[in-house]
């Protein structure tokens, strides 16, 4: 019998498995290369922060998905959005609700916060995750995401 996963906070304990899924999910992303230090100091920095948060599915198994959240300030919005980021089930998991709950979880979060919309970014030939985004309600905006680095990145 097949329990449903528990969603909830992240945990430092839990930082091995979300570098498994967030090497799944860069897999798929052609703007980002996957790097295990890069990725465990940035999912260390956002379970320190105030003004994020990471929450998790959890199976007897271990982390069987994932997604992050950080509010910023909204200048259309007048108040908090909440950004939300690296939403990832394992494959196998597909299709049992998990992301959805997972949206739902980080959804609350942001709400309880004065969040007053989510928004995410999303790569354009995943049409996977474009298809499961739409069907839950996400709007395409006409808005495109830029990026520029401010220096070359450390190698370190």
């Amino acid at each position: 019998m097949d329990i449903s996963p528990i969603i909830r906070p992240a945990e430092q304990s839990d930082v091995d498995g979300m570098v498994l899924l967030l090497q799944q999910l860069f897999a798929l992303e052609k703007d980002f290369a996957f790097d295990a230090d890069r990725q465990k100091k940035g999912l260390n920095l956002l379970l320190e922060a105030a003004n994020g948060v990471i929450m998790v599915a959890w199976a007897k198994q271990g982390v069987i998905g994932m997604g992050s959240g950080q509010l910023v300030i909204s200048t259309a919005e007048g108040g908090p959005s909440l950004f939300v980021e690296d939403v990832v089930v394992q494959p196998s998991r597909h299709s049992h609700g998990i992301g959805t709950r997972l949206l739902q979880t980080l959804g609350d979060w942001g709400a309880a916060r004065g969040a007053r919309r989510m928004q995410l970014l999303a790569d354009r030939n995943n049409a996977f995750a474009l298809e499961f985004y739409h069907r839950r309600g996400w709007q395409q905006t006409q808005l495109i995401c830029l990026r520029k680095f401010h220096r070359e990145r450390d190698q370190t």
